[in-house]
């Protein structure tokens, strides 16, 4: 009788992971028959987990402190499913959001009662929820900055037809970008993709996105931790209006004069500096007045990062990435004497500047910020300490005091990361 009753207690269904078929394993071994409150955490981890609608949990793996780390939320099967697709095909375009594992299904407790589904995302090393970023000294250009990120994130993301349908900061994730943010799509549970963005869904968004952050900003200056002085409607307004400026000067036709020899080329340098390859450009000149129209037809996003990674092999957010390209570049025009190519000088100028920096750094202490954030860090220490020495104090000088005073105070990420 017990045995008949436990049996009908149990569901036929079965546990159905779909996913990732080199995390499979990984994600299989996590205590899928709790409900995900009820799993532990790590204390370093729960407070870099921003704040969510559903039940969400940054676990590792296993107990190993090595092991990967994932971000794991409770939803219904339905948006579980259709959220992994929209993230495959983000990923896919290269958009900048995290990135799908699996969706669990079939769940069910000790008790046999079912649990809800869950997805798996992969934790964003480096990021950072934006409550974290800002509930401790925090400047009103660190602000403005994340409200460029987040803008540029949108743009990106209009740029490939899709909709978001929730864009807040409490569905990004911030990562550092020398002295500005990158920002990472978190939560696509509301978006879709259309064959054509209109006008109309692009401002919906922009609508969302303004009553979103000045909502959250509010919520933070309530709690009294936001910068003084800091408007929480302003702030969100100046998210839209960097929005439009970048929109403009990626969508809109611009007059150049036919006098200037390099208005074409200041145009590009523009774009360049904007983040984005111009891929495809119409130019037409006006028969009457010779006034040249310029207008991007195609633009890829991550110029200097992909520069960067041609020429070296390093991976760096946008900002990063053109810091480390001007190092190399004045390491190009003062070392390269006998016409080697760029592709040689790119090689040595990894071997005798960027790697002996880093190499310096303790091995107890690599991990805590990002090698190229790091290097764009010890840069600016480096002007600093010269500036107050009044002569150029090397960057053996700059990289071993950061070590001693700026380091140890920073931790980018929730977890350990693994140097090998």
């Amino acid at each position: 009788m017990f045995l008949t009753h436990l049996y009908e207690r149990i569901p036929t269904m079965a546990l159905r992971i779909t996913g990732l078929g080199e995390e499979i394993a990984a994600v299989t071994g996590l205590p899928w028959h709790l409900p995900l409150e009820e799993w532990p955490e790590d204390p370093a981890l729960a407070e870099k987990r921003g704040i969510s609608r559903h039940v969400v949990r940054l676990v590792r793996a296993s107990n190993d402190p090595d092991a990967e780390v994932y971000a794991v939320k409770e939803t219904v099967s339905e948006f579980a499913n259709r959220e992994y697709k929209i993230l495959r095909e983000l990923t896919h375009l290269n958009a900048p959001c995290v990135e799908q594992v699996a969706v669990v299904e079939g769940r069910v407790d000790a008790n046999g009662e079912e649990l809800p589904c869950a997805i798996v995302t992969r934790f964003l090393p480096y990021s950072l929820p934006y409550r974290v970023l800002l509930s401790g000294a925090v400047t009103a250009h660190e602000i403005t900055t994340m409200a460029s990120a987040l803008a540029l994130l949108l743009v990106r993301l209009h740029l490939l037809g899709f909709w978001w349908g929730d864009c807040s900061l409490s569905n990004t994730l911030f990562r550092r970008d020398a002295e500005g943010f990158a920002a990472y799509l978190a939560d696509a549970e509301t978006g879709e993709f259309q064959k054509t963005l209109s006008d109309g869904q692009r401002e919906h968004d922009l609508d969302i996105v303004h009553f979103n952050v000045a909502a959250e900003l509010e919520d933070l200056a309530l709690s009294g931790v936001l910068y003084p002085g800091m408007e929480p409607v302003r702030a969100s307004e100046a998210v839209i209006r960097r929005y439009r400026r970048i929109w403009a000067a990626l969508k809109e036709r611009q007059l150049l004069d036919p006098k200037d020899r390099h208005a074409v080329e200041r145009a590009m340098r523009q774009l360049h500096d904007l983040g984005f390859a111009v891929e495809e450009v119409a130019i037409t000149i006006d028969g009457d007045t010779q006034m040249i129209s310029f207008q991007p037809k195609l633009v890829a996003a991550g110029y200097h990062t992909q520069r960067l990674r041609d020429l070296t092999g390093l991976d760096a957010e946008e900002l990063q990435a053109k810091r480390l390209l001007a190092s190399f570049d004045r390491y190009n025009a003062r070392e390269n004497k006998l016409g080697i190519s760029t592709q040689e000088m790119a090689k040595k100028w990894i071997s005798e500047v960027f790697e002996p920096v880093i190499s310096r750094v303790p091995d107890h202490m690599r991990g805590r910020v990002e090698r190229a954030q790091m290097f764009h860090e010890i840069l600016e220490n480096r002007w600093y300490l010269s500036e107050k020495a009044g002569y150029d104090v090397g960057l053996d000088e700059a990289t071993d005091n950061y070590c001693a005073e700026i380091l140890p105070l920073r931790r980018d990420s929730g977890v350990d990361i693994v140097v090998e």
